[in-house]
This record gives structure tokens, C-alpha cells and sequence, in this order.
């Protein structure tokens, strides 16, 4: 149990304090370099954010001389309730500051349309991440922020960012926290990655009770209840309590995990299936968890059938190889095929439909959207341009789901790949669906280099497809990675026996 940073010396909390907002202060008026705030909406940067603002908004009016950016990243499949908790608190941020004239502002930003989790996923066919491939941190939440610091480092030549890591959080945020503070003897150390950029940790020697403490005592400045916000905490606790913390005896709240509902990195989902089971009114949600579920895998079962419903190629056709469990040369599997990726637009669709129906529209000021429009265009987009999957068959999928037609951009088909001869095609290729992918595919790619109407690169082009389909079967593949694991085992073993011959 880390100790508290507030001993039970009557007044202790607020002599803490006081001596923290000082500190801070003294920090803020030093230079003229702005603050960004990686704000969560979650307990920690929450004391941090609002640590600042009592700071800021306790010095005279004219010495509050430089701009505090709070900025929160919206993966776009964060936990719903969250989400909409983290929104209002955004939206009363900035509507406190301007009111009372500090120079705070809160930025709600999203990850770029073609790095969304539903773009690559149901899009290009991406798996869903594992610890071996982390394809969603870096592009859902790394990108967004990095950016808009970048944006600001070039506007104003440096930044402070503000974080509410804590070292008792964990052994491994403990010892990143040692590891960087050792790099730097001044408050202020260099971001790693980011030029001109210098972290700061505000409440790094704070327990989870002194979080939940100062939250406790202290009101939230921006009218964004605490109490509230230790509610939702306790709601994703697996026993439904979140107790006031009084001393370091209490137990707290403070491990629930609050994060995307899509995210396969974690176990389970606790947070969201505490919330389901701790409040009915939170059974809306069971359609997302059950998503969720499916969309991990824990059985070998479970292993092989993703494995299943995987290209044996990767994107570009080429084909890798591993040695299996049991020392077979297997393949490792690219992206999701069109029929599997069709199926998850479909639960996801469907799932957004049950989700709707529950609520009153009346009443609901926010219809709660997993997919927007914007994506599902995307989407398209990569299915009939990068794929050649020139069937179209997403706004099909969204009629049938959704029930109204769908809006969006006209495609149009030169008349040898209309419906009829793509059918006719599919046909004639019986359930080879690799050969049906690679005549349709040849076919959309001559078509449209015929429109552009400029042969330049016209051989290089088809090639470039053709080579996608060097193996048609996976059995092919197979055979060829087996003649090529031979000969290197060969050329490996004679250079042994030549080398052998030589000490001879």
C-alpha cells in the first residue's frame, strides 16, 4: 500500500493542497510556454485538471498570461456511458472558462477517418489486435494527441503536457516513471518522441485514495459532479462499491478500467460487465459486450476459427510461413475475407439497430451511433477501389440491417462487370473463391485503366494485381513454402559440411 501524501495531522489536506496549487502556480508564471492537459475524463486527470484550474483561476486576472489546452482523444468506440460523461465534461469546461474568462479551452479530437478502428477492421480486413499485433493504440489514440501537440509546438515553439500517471498505479508505470525522471534533474522532462515537448506529473506520488480524497473534498470547478463521476467508477467495479475514502485502511474504486468496448487487449471487459449487471438501466449495452466477445478468441477452437475466415496471403499476396505447435510449416493468415468482414458489418449494424430500440427518441437527447456514415463510406470505398470488390454489396447490407436506403456515392460499372456477369462468373469458378477474386480483379483493374484512357504502366499495373494471386489454392502455397524451407535447409547444410571439410 503506497503511503498517502496526506499524513492525519488535522488540516493536512488542505496544507497540501494550498502547497500544491502554489507550486503549480509558481510553474505557470515562470515562462510563457502553454499547457497541454491529457485529460481522460477518469479520477487522475481529473485532479490534475482541476488542480490546474484552481490554480490559474486563484491568480489575479492579469498575470493568467498563457493558454492551458485540455485535450481528450475519442477513439470512436469508447464505452458509450463514458463517452457521454467525458463530452458533457468537455462541454462545461469550456463553457466555465469563458464565463469566468480563463484562458482554458477543452479539445474533443478523433482519430483521422483512415485510421478508425472500424476502417481497419471492417475495411481493409485487419484481425482484431493482440499484444503480438497492437495495431489500434498508435492510430486511435497516439496519432490524434500527437498531432494536436505538434500543432501547437509549431505555433507557439514548445509545450508543457501535464499527465496524471501515477506511480502506484502499477510496477510497470512505476518503473517507466523512474526510467524517465532519470533522463532529466528538472521538474520538466523531454517527451520522448516529441521535439520541444516536456512532461510534467502533477500527482505522481499520489495513492488511489488521495485521488479519490481530493475529489471527495474538493468540488469540480467546471459543475461536472465528482460524486458523479465516483458513481460511474463504482458502477464498473465488479462489486458495485466505491467507497468514500476517509483513511488509508478504506478500500477504493480505483482499479476499475474504463476504455474502448471493442478492445480484445484485456482479458474481459470488467468495466462494461459490471455495469450491465450493476444497473439495469445499463443493459443496453449487452449487444456491444457480446460483440466484443466474439470478436476475442480464448480456445484453440476459437484460435483456428479466425484463423478460418483469414486470407491465407497477406494484403499484397504474399504469402509467410511459422512452424506450428507441432513443428508443421503453417501460414500465417493476412486479412479477414470479404464474407467475414460482410458478417461483422452485419452484428455491428444489427447490434446498433437493438441498441436504438431501446430507447425513447422522445426522450433520448443522443441516438448512440457505433458506426457513422462517414466510416461506412470508407469502408466502401476500400472494398470496391483497393479490394476491386466491385459487387457493392454494403449499401445492400445497411438496407436490409437498417431498414431505409442508403445514401451515399454513385459507382459506376462498365457493363461487362454488372450483377449478371459477376453471378455468371462466380458460377463458372464453382467454390474456388480465390480464382472468381482473381478474373473479377483483372477484369476491374483493365477497366479501369481503360477510362483514364492512358496505357503508360498498363503491364506494370496488371501485374502488380496479378501478383497478388501467385497462389490461388492454399494448398499451393503450402507446397511452394515447403520446397522453399528444403532448399534453404539444404544450402544450410552443405555450407555446415564445407566448413567441416575445411578443418579437415
Amino acid at each position: 500500500m503506497p503511503k498517502s501524501i496526506f499524513s492525519n495531522e488535522k488540516g493536512s489536506v488542505k496544507k497540501v493542497i494550498t502547497t500544491r496549487i502554489k507550486e503549480i502556480q509558481d510553474d505557470y508564471l515562470a515562462d510563457s510556454t502553454p499547457w497541454v492537459i491529457g485529460y481522460s475524463g477518469g479520477k487522475d486527470s481529473t485532479v490534475v485538471t482541476q488542480l490546474t484550474w484552481m490554480a490559474v483561476e486563484a491568480l489575479p486576472k492579469n498575470k493568467r498570461h498563457k493558454e492551458v489546452y485540455i485535450v481528450t482523444t475519442d477513439t470512436m468506440v469508447e464505452n458509450p456511458v463514458v463517452a457521454t460523461w467525458v463530452e458533457n465534461s468537455i462541454d462545461r469546461i469550456n463553457q466555465q472558462a469563458e464565463s469566468r474568462d480563463l484562458p482554458i479551452s477543452a479539445h474533443l479530437i478523433k482519430p483521422a477517418l483512415k485510421d478508425r478502428f472500424w476502417v481497419q477492421l471492417l475495411g481493409r480486413g485487419y484481425p482484431s489486435p493482440r499484444r503480438g499485433f497492437r495495431w489500434c493504440t498508435d492510430r486511435l489514440k497516439i496519432r490524434p494527441s500527437t498531432n494536436f501537440i505538434k500543432s501547437r509546438v509549431s505555433k507557439h515553439g514548445s509545450v508543457i503536457l501535464l499527465l496524471g500517471v501515477r506511480s502506484s498505479e502499477s510496477a510497470a508505470r512505476a518503473a517507466s516513471i523512474k526510467k524517465h525522471s532519470a533522463k532529466s534533474s528538472g521538474k520538466f522532462k523531454p517527451h520522448n518522441d516529441l521535439k520541444n515537448c516536456f512532461v510534467s506529473s502533477p500527482i505522481e506520488d499520489w495513492s488511489t485514495d488521495d485521488v479519490w480524497q481530493f475529489l471527495h473534498l474538493y468540488p469540480n470547478p467546471w459543475k461536472h459532479s465528482n460524486q458523479e463521476l465516483q458513481a460511474l467508477y463504482a458502477a464498473g467495479s465488479d462489486d458495485n462499491e466505491c467507497p468514500v475514502v476517509v483513511d488509508t485502511s478504506t478500500p477504493s474504486c480505483g482499479s476499475s478500467r474504463f476504455g474502448c468496448w471493442v478492445c480484445t487487449l484485456v482479458t474481459q471487459d470488467k468495466s462494461m460487465s459490471a455495469m450491465i449487471q450493476n444497473d439495469q438501466d445499463k443493459e443496453w449495452m449487452t449487444p456491444l459486450l457480446k460483440i466484443r466477445n466474439e470478436l476475442d478468441f480464448k480456445t484453440d477452437t476459437d484460435r483456428q476459427k479466425d484463423r478460418d475466415s483469414r486470407e491465407f496471403v497477406r494484403m499484397n499476396g504474399q504469402v509467410s510461413f511459422y512452424k506450428n505447435n507441432d513443428e508443421e510449416l503453417d501460414l500465417v493468415r493476412g486479412p479477414y475475407t470479404a464474407k467475414k468482414r460482410a458478417e461483422l458489418l452485419i452484428k455491428v449494424l444489427s447490434a446498433e439497430v437493438q441498441i436504438q430500440s431501446q430507447f425513447d427518441k422522445e426522450k433520448q437527447k443522443q441516438i448512440i451511433n457505433l458506426i457513422d456514415h462517414e466510416e461506412l463510406e470508407e469502408i466502401r470505398r476500400i472494398w470496391i477501389e483497393e479490394k476491386k470488390e466491385i459487387e457493392d454489396t454494403l449499401p445492400e447490407i445497411y438496407e436490409k440491417i437498417k431498414g431505409k436506403s442508403y445514401q451515399g456515392k454513385s459507382y459506376r460499372t462498365a457493363s461487362v462487370l454488372d450483377s449478371n456477369n459477376l453471378n455468371l462468373l462466380e458460377t463458372l469458378c464453382g467454390d474456388n473463391r480465390r480464382e472468381y477474386e482473381l478474373v473479377r480483379n483483372m477484369l476491374v483493374q483493365e477497366m479501369n485503366l481503360k477510362s483514364k484512357g492512358i496505357r503508360r504502366g498498363f503491364i506494370n499495373e496488371l501485374e502488380s494485381e496479378l501478383n497478388k494471386f501467385l497462389y490461388v489454392e492454399k494448398d499451393e502455397a503450402l507446397s511452394a513454402g515447403a520446397e522453399r524451407q528444403d532448399l534453404i535447409e539444404t544450402i544450410e547444410l552443405n555450407a555446415v559440411n564445407d566448413y567441416e571439410g575445411l578443418k579437415v
